[in-house]
């Protein structure tokens, strides 16, 4: 109620412009997108079909019978969901979050409906996937923390910010590369510096967006080779993969 109050007034003294349509956002809930976009963004409901292990969008019957895409098979994390497609709102979301450290309402409640659906145990706790040092001080933040963090306290997990490090920084742009190419991005870039918080527990590692899964993948194998038991992937995003 009090919101529905409020959002009339904020949007008067601090207007904002959607970042899709760059139409009126009417709710400050909504973040970076307007209503209308964010009900023109897919978001996952179940209905869909998703490979079982890498949450890639695929066409009816082109899965096989263990419901694989069959592009995953070398992935060593365990399963991967995601909010939804990369697209318009969410698009617009990953996009800010890159810049701002603020989760919008709308965003928190789709992390947490989608944390209601994982299966977990209680050896269960959340690691972000890591910026490089020098990333991290060019942006003032690492987005995934913010994910994981709300994330892990929906849940009450354990939230290890600092469970992985990156040892290098890659200059190359990483959108828009083929698979082969990110890996080489990733490929022993990361460690685990207090292997004892990883050792037998089951893994939430967070992104915001999954694309080919060469980062998740080598930060999976990572974390396994220092004790982890399982490591399941959670994005906002998942990039359009389709078969």
């Amino acid at each position: 109620m009090l919101r529905n109050t409020l959002d009339p007034v904020l949007n008067v003294i601090y207007p904002q412009i959607c970042h899709v349509c760059r139409g009126s956002v009417d709710s400050h809930a909504d973040g970076a997108a307007c209503g209308e976009c964010w009900n023109a963004t897919r978001i996952f409901d179940g209905s869909e079909t998703l490979c079982s292990k890498c949450g890639a969008v695929s066409k009816p019957g082109l899965l096989d019978r263990s419901d694989r895409c069959g592009n995953c098979e070398d992935g060593l994390y365990d399963a991967a969901i995601a909010v939804g497609v990369y697209e318009k709102a969410l698009a617009a979301t990953v996009l800010i979050l890159k810049k701002k450290p603020y989760l919008p309402r709308r965003i928190q409640d789709l992390l947490c409906d989608l944390m209601d659906k994982v299966s977990l145990g209680s050896n269960t706790v959340v690691v972000p996937v890591p910026l490089s040092k020098k990333r991290r001080f060019e942006r003032g933040h690492n987005q995934a923390d913010l994910i994981g963090r709300t994330i892990a306290k929906h849940a009450g997990f354990p939230f290890v910010a600092n469970g992985l490090e990156r040892i290098d920084h890659s200059l190359m742009h990483r959108i828009g590369m083929d698979k082969k190419a990110r890996e080489a991005t990733v490929k022993n870039s990361f460690i685990v510096k207090a292997p004892r918080l990883i050792d037998g527990k089951d893994v939430v590692l967070v992104d915001d967006v999954f694309t080919s899964g060469s980062t998740t993948s080598y930060c999976a194998k990572v974390l396994k080779k220092n004790g982890a038991a399982s490591v399941k992937v959670i994005t906002l995003a998942r990039a359009v993969m389709f078969r």
